[in-house]
């Protein structure tokens, strides 16, 4: 027999997880030129821009760690001055990664401060995952470098991150088992 504790977490994790992402989908749509474009959740409610934005900022930060200045272009480009650049795509974004991990927590019980600090604190996580991949992909196309074992970097992305939110999935339970 199931159980019911797990039946409702797991009710509760696929009812979040899908408003979250297909949500993420139907607002890119709304700030999106055409279809069901509205002029004011394009310019003031935007968060996928500012993600993307941040991305590059980010990325723009880290190789720059390392020696590298770069130019942020219309379109969200990033390139390293005067060489190739990386567009930050919506594929690029992390959305998906950041629902899964958002879900999870909402999901679980706890308390609504603590659910918030384990959301920011792994999307956080998330995201620096990312920079360190857009800007890993950035410095490696600039030097004709193809990416490990042939795997393509969004997958790579996608295989740390997921590894990364496991990870977190056995601290947070560590921190809400007692004993």
């Amino acid at each position: 027999m199931l159980d019911k504790k797990f039946l409702l977490f797991t009710a509760k994790f696929l009812g979040i997880f899908l408003f979250l992402y297909y949500g993420t989908i139907a607002w890119i749509g709304i700030a999106a030129p055409g279809g069901y474009y509205n002029p004011f959740v394009a310019q003031w409610l935007d968060y996928v821009s500012w993600i993307k934005h941040s991305l590059m900022t980010g990325t723009g930060w880290l190789v720059g760690l390392f020696g590298y200045d770069t130019v942020q272009e219309p379109g969200f480009l990033v390139r390293i001055v005067g060489k190739r650049g990386v567009f930050i795509a919506m594929s690029c974004v992390g959305y998906g990664v950041y629902s899964f991990w958002a879900a999870y927590v909402m999901a679980n019980e706890g308390s609504v401060a603590k659910k918030l600090a384990w959301v920011l604190g792994g999307i956080l996580c998330l995201w620096a995952i990312n920079v360190g991949r857009i800007s890993l992909f950035l410095v490696a196309i600039n030097k004709n470098q193809q990416m490990p074992l042939g795997i393509e970097h969004h997958t790579w992305f996608t295989m740390v991150a997921y590894a990364f939110i496991f990870l977190m999935i056995w601290i947070h339970q560590k921190k809400l088992t007692p004993g």
